[in-house]
């Protein structure tokens, strides 16, 4: 039996495994049958939360800077951010919005009072730390507030009509009046990226209001004050809020667009920091995957991503998801978690085993 060289570079099971879990249960089940092979575990992201899980287990010195800052509704959380060792560019802080200003955090929802401030405060601190980039990961926010908190922390100042200071909080900008940005500290000199994995401009039909609103708990009426408060921010800052991504993260993408960063691809840009296309020019066989691998997947998600990569290094495709609906009659293998089971509950209730299981099988599928 030939042995090949196999990267297990998935997503997470967003609400039941990490990506570095999820990988290392891949491996674990490949491995039960052929240990022969050469397996390396690329846990991969795509700019949302369990971005710097990612990170931290793919790039090798990779330090936890543990903070206390404020939640995304007052109070302190411990949140921390990561910084990754100069390899030719500078030091990076990676800062993920979702562990500071997450809907996680919040029980019950607060759509118009939440805010960015603690994720600022984790910018602020790597800045401090003399970090040289930002990879700034901007999934599962709790707020509607254009990224205003954030901005606060880094020196903007956003002012009412009698030039008080507003309260923190998306609701609080349908007040907003003057922005002032002159004692903003800047972006790092060798910029910062801002992940997201969504293209939703600030305003409109699709914007952050009116598609993520109601999820971060905004009733039909609130919708349409968040709608009234992000214009009045796009007004003031010099950022088309039709920029796809803008409205990503309530809007968080349009306000740090404003202070400089740029957005990009999450997948791909946590591809280059794991150094995926060094680890696929050596590998026969790549396996990644996510929780519902459709036809979003397609659309820069880690999946398609991985696989643009892996063809240009001519390694194989293989995909393990929880549920598949997308064709995959192009990949060299594809299970489903939730035929295995047998039903969504049971792929859930014990994932790690489910995910052995699919290794197991897709390894099995290349023994002849």
């Amino acid at each position: 039996m030939p042995k090949l060289t196999v990267v297990v570079a998935p997503d997470s099971f967003k609400g039941t495994a990490s990506a570095a879990d999820a990988a290392r249960a891949i491996a674990s089940g490949w491995v039960s049958v052929r240990p022969g092979d050469r397996i390396v575990l690329a846990p991969m992201a795509d700019g949302g939360e369990g971005t710097i899980d990612a990170l931290a287990a793919a790039v090798p010195g990779a330090k936890r800077m543990l903070e206390r800052v404020h939640g995304p509704t007052g109070g302190s959380v411990e949140a921390d951010w990561l910084l990754l060792p100069d390899v030719g560019r500078g030091a990076t802080g990676v800062v993920e919005l979702a562990a500071s200003s997450g809907i996680t955090l919040l029980d019950p929802l607060a759509p118009l009072d939440a805010h960015t401030i603690g994720f600022g405060q984790l910018i602020r601190a790597a800045l401090a730390a003399g970090v040289e980039r930002l990879i700034l990961a901007i999934g599962g926010s709790a707020s509607t507030d254009g990224g205003t908190g954030a901005l606060s922390v880094l020196g903007a100042k956003f002012t009412d009509g009698e030039g008080a200071l507003l309260a923190p909080g998306g609701g609080n900008l349908v007040s907003l009046a003057a922005v002032d940005f002159s004692r903003t500290v800047p972006v790092p000199i060798g910029g910062a990226a801002v992940l997201s994995d969504v293209t939703n401009p600030l305003l409109g039909p699709s914007g952050a209001a009116s598609v993520f609103g109601p999820q971060k708990g905004a009733t039909p009426n609130e919708v349409v004050l968040l709608e009234e408060a992000l214009g009045r921010l796009a007004a003031l800052l010099p950022v088309d809020p039709a920029t796809p991504g803008a409205g990503a993260a309530g809007g968080t993408g349009f306000g740090l667009l404003a202070w400089g960063a740029k957005i990009e691809s999450g997948a791909a840009a946590v591809a280059a920091a794991v150094g995926l296309g060094s680890l696929l020019a050596e590998a026969d066989i790549v396996l990644t995957g996510e929780g519902s691998f459709d036809a979003q997947s397609e659309a820069g998600k880690v999946p398609s991503e991985v696989a643009a990569i892996a063809a240009r290094h001519d390694a194989s495709v293989m995909v393990i998801a929880g549920r598949i609906t997308a064709d995959v009659s192009h990949l060299a293998a594809a299970v489903s978690l939730i035929e295995l089971a047998g039903d969504a509950a049971s792929a859930q209730e014990d994932v790690l085993r489910w995910l052995e299981e699919a290794g197991r099988i897709a390894a099995g599928s290349i023994l002849s």
